[in-house]
């Protein structure tokens, strides 16, 4: 057995965090738990430094009875989750300073990231689960920080959801089990294609219904509009970006590690469940007047173009790399969004935004690079992250999903130019100064690092593919 702990140096340091967070806010005065904040980042940095010094030694390696791997999507995968925490504290500055309960969020924060992080490289039925509860419970706590009623609502539909579909996933991991006669990924690959068809499907079925629960996916994506209008701007922003990144690796690894040999069709249930997320995203994002709902519902049709990454991950030497490459174009560009929705309280509504250019002209422009790059123009990271992803879909046999992907990609943008275009021509005039009023600089410093950040990966995204690409280890 494996047992090298510095294999799982992002993973400890944000726990070491939480833990040392919380032990020091107990006895810091009010006005210093801004220094828990700095303990999260800097565990963030540690480990995204740690992952930097991995990826450049290319030491691949599995850890504790190969029941979590260390590879090309671990890595990059942490790179991801961990730079979009780091956006994520930045963002939430404003919100929690002072606040009474500021230490708890901070390590509810770390906690929820590490399950994250832990998601990432599950190679075991039951590290699976336990990444899943790690990653989802401190999230409900978070939905509800401000303690109002439309948070404490939408936390309490985003657990029983989350408990419905945890208690179904372990169900099927348990049916998987069964027939399999283990829970380890490398040991079901050779097991379960001898494996009765029926108890494989239903286990599979239960299984993914807990990773599309945390991607936010069609049929488990109910809770994302409400949790994403109730909870505050930078917890709407986490939930929206970093358990996607969980849930789709975990996800890609499960289908690829485990069901290679089996005759479930896996592909086509992807594929369809792809197809009906980006359609019934876009559909309900048409006629959203809050911005918060209409962010929500982007994120739900952005699940859907990744899963096509899913639908082709066996057939398709692009799928891999294309799915890493639009998580961290996405993750840079939906946080430069919400992080403009952060930085101005006051505009709840896309009404609300009525004449920010003129006002706002530095957050009218992140708006504007954002809300383009989510429909993929060029020259943000989505753009290219959408053209690799298009590419894996033709490229392993479902040009139909490909052309579905176009169709949903140029009908979403009605919707962002329902919010873009009275920035710029105010009907009625401009909206109130009240709602375009900054009570502070982080959210504002966000959006522009993020919305840099969504730039660049477009325009360097040639040197930052290759590093995408590789294999996964069992």
């Amino acid at each position: 057995m494996n047992e090298n702990l510095t294999a799982l140096l992002p993973e400890i340091a944000l726990l070491g965090a939480a833990v040392v967070g919380l032990l020091a806010g107990s006895w810091l005065p009010r006005r210093r738990q801004w220094i828990v904040a700095v303990v999260a980042a800097a565990a963030c940095v540690a480990g995204l430094v740690a992952t930097a010094v991995t990826m450049l030694t290319g030491r691949e390696q599995t850890v504790f009875a190969h029941a979590f791997a260390v590879d090309t999507a671990t890595d990059a995968g942490r790179l991801i989750v961990l730079g979009t925490l780091l956006l994520v504290i930045g963002m939430s500055v404003d919100t929690v300073r002072g606040h009474k309960r500021e230490t708890e969020y901070w390590v509810l924060l770390c906690l929820t990231g590490a399950g994250t992080l832990a998601l990432l490289g599950a190679n075991d039925l039951l590290m699976l689960f336990a990444a899943y509860l790690l990653a989802s419970i401190p999230a409900y706590a978070l939905t509800a920080f401000a303690k109002d009623s439309r948070g404490t609502e939408a936390a309490l539909k985003y657990y029983l959801m989350g408990a419905l579909l945890g208690t179904t996933m372990l169900a099927g991991a348990a049916v998987l089990y069964g027939v399999g006669g283990a829970t380890l990924y490398r040991e079901l690959r050779t097991t379960l294609p001898a494996a009765p068809y029926g108890p494989v499907a239903v286990g599979l079925v239960c299984v993914l219904a807990g990773v599309l629960f945390k991607a936010g996916a069609v049929p488990a994506h109910f809770w994302v509009p409400d949790v994403t209008e109730g909870a505050p701007p930078p917890v709407a922003a986490y939930v929206t970006t970093l358990p996607k990144a969980g849930a789709l690796v975990a996800g890609y690894r499960l289908l690829t590690q485990v069901l290679p040999g089996s005759d479930v069709n896996w592909p086509l249930l992807t594929a369809v469940l792809a197809a009906v997320t980006m359609t019934l995203g876009n559909l309900a994002a048409f006629l959203q007047t809050s911005v918060t709902r209409l962010l929500a519902y982007s994120a739900i049709s952005q699940v859907g173009y990744l899963l096509m990454a899913l639908a082709v991950a066996d057939r398709s030497d692009l799928a891999l790399k294309s799915l890493l490459f639009y998580l961290a174009a996405y993750a840079a560009t939906n946080l430069g969004a919400f992080a403009v929705v952060g930085a101005l309280p006051g505009a709840r509504s896309l009404d609300d935004y009525r004449g920010l250019a003129r006002r706002r002209p530095g957050l009218a422009a992140v708006l504007v690079v954002c809300l383009l790059g989510l429909v993929g123009t060029p020259p943000t990271g989505v753009f290219l992250g959408k053209l690799e992803i298009f590419g894996a879909a033709v490229d392993g046999g479902c040009a139909w999903l490909a052309a579905l992907a176009v169709a949903n990609t140029v009908a979403s943008l009605f919707y962002y130019l329902r919010w873009l275009v009275p920035l710029f021509f105010p009907t009625g005039g401009p909206a109130p100064a009240t709602a375009h009023a900054v009570p502070g600089r982080w959210a504002a410093a966000t959006a522009y690092t993020a919305g840099t950040a969504s730039v660049t990966l477009g325009v360097a995204g040639g040197a930052v593919l290759p590093a995408m690409t590789g294999t996964l280890l069992s």
